[in-house]
Protein backbone atom coordinates (compact mmCIF):
# COMPACT_ATOMS: atom_id res chain seq x y z
CA UNK A 1 0.00 0.00 0.00
CA UNK A 2 1.38 3.54 -1.04
CA UNK A 3 0.11 6.67 0.39
CA UNK A 4 0.82 10.62 -0.64
CA UNK A 5 -0.11 13.32 0.37
CA UNK A 6 -1.74 16.20 -1.65
CA UNK A 7 -3.10 19.88 -1.59
CA UNK A 8 -5.11 20.69 -4.49
CA UNK A 9 -7.97 23.30 -4.96
CA UNK A 10 -10.87 22.15 -5.67
CA UNK A 11 -12.86 24.06 -8.48
CA UNK A 12 -16.84 24.55 -9.15
CA UNK A 13 -17.24 21.20 -10.44
CA UNK A 14 -16.27 19.70 -7.05
CA UNK A 15 -14.09 17.45 -8.84
CA UNK A 16 -10.70 16.67 -6.87
CA UNK A 17 -7.97 15.21 -9.63
CA UNK A 18 -4.92 12.92 -8.29
CA UNK A 19 -2.23 12.30 -11.32
CA UNK A 20 -0.63 8.99 -10.49
CA UNK A 21 1.41 8.70 -13.71
CA UNK A 22 3.60 5.50 -12.09
CA UNK A 23 0.48 3.14 -11.99
CA UNK A 24 -0.86 2.23 -15.82
CA UNK A 25 -3.73 -0.55 -16.85
CA UNK A 26 -4.10 -1.41 -13.44
CA UNK A 27 -6.73 -1.74 -11.10
CA UNK A 28 -6.23 0.00 -7.25
CA UNK A 29 -8.19 0.94 -4.08
CA UNK A 30 -8.36 4.19 -2.91
CA UNK A 31 -8.98 5.77 0.43
CA UNK A 32 -9.97 9.55 0.35
CA UNK A 33 -9.55 11.36 3.80
CA UNK A 34 -9.93 14.91 2.97
CA UNK A 35 -9.88 18.31 5.40
CA UNK A 36 -11.22 21.33 4.06
CA UNK A 37 -7.99 24.05 4.72
CA UNK A 38 -8.73 27.71 6.23
CA UNK A 39 -7.73 30.44 4.17
CA UNK A 40 -3.52 31.15 4.21
CA UNK A 41 -3.54 33.56 6.52
CA UNK A 42 -0.24 33.99 7.96
CA UNK A 43 0.06 33.77 11.82
CA UNK A 44 0.36 36.70 13.87
CA UNK A 45 3.24 37.03 16.38
CA UNK A 46 1.19 37.17 19.57
CA UNK A 47 -0.53 33.42 18.02
CA UNK A 48 2.94 31.97 17.95
CA UNK A 49 3.90 33.56 21.64
CA UNK A 50 4.21 30.08 24.08
CA UNK A 51 4.24 27.74 21.15
CA UNK A 52 7.23 25.83 23.13
CA UNK A 53 6.28 26.29 26.89
CA UNK A 54 6.01 21.94 26.54
CA UNK A 55 9.54 21.72 25.04
CA UNK A 56 11.92 23.89 26.81
CA UNK A 57 15.29 24.34 25.75
CA UNK A 58 17.99 22.55 28.41
CA UNK A 59 21.43 23.95 29.06
CA UNK A 60 23.31 21.64 31.07
CA UNK A 61 26.99 21.78 32.18
CA UNK A 62 28.32 19.33 29.21
CA UNK A 63 28.28 22.08 26.28
CA UNK A 64 28.42 21.31 23.09
CA UNK A 65 28.80 18.02 21.52
CA UNK A 66 31.83 17.14 19.20
CA UNK A 67 29.77 15.51 16.83
CA UNK A 68 27.64 18.91 15.76
CA UNK A 69 31.30 20.87 15.81
CA UNK A 70 31.41 20.20 12.15
CA UNK A 71 34.12 21.94 9.47
CA UNK A 72 31.18 25.14 8.73
CA UNK A 73 33.70 26.89 6.50
CA UNK A 74 31.39 27.96 3.47
CA UNK A 75 28.86 27.11 4.56
CA UNK A 76 26.58 31.26 4.43
CA UNK A 77 28.63 31.87 1.25
CA UNK A 78 26.48 32.97 -1.28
Amino acid sequence: MQSIKVKYHIGNDGMLHIPLPEIRDTEVEAIIVYQPLQKNEKPSLASLYGICADDPIIIDNEGILESLDDNLEGIFDH
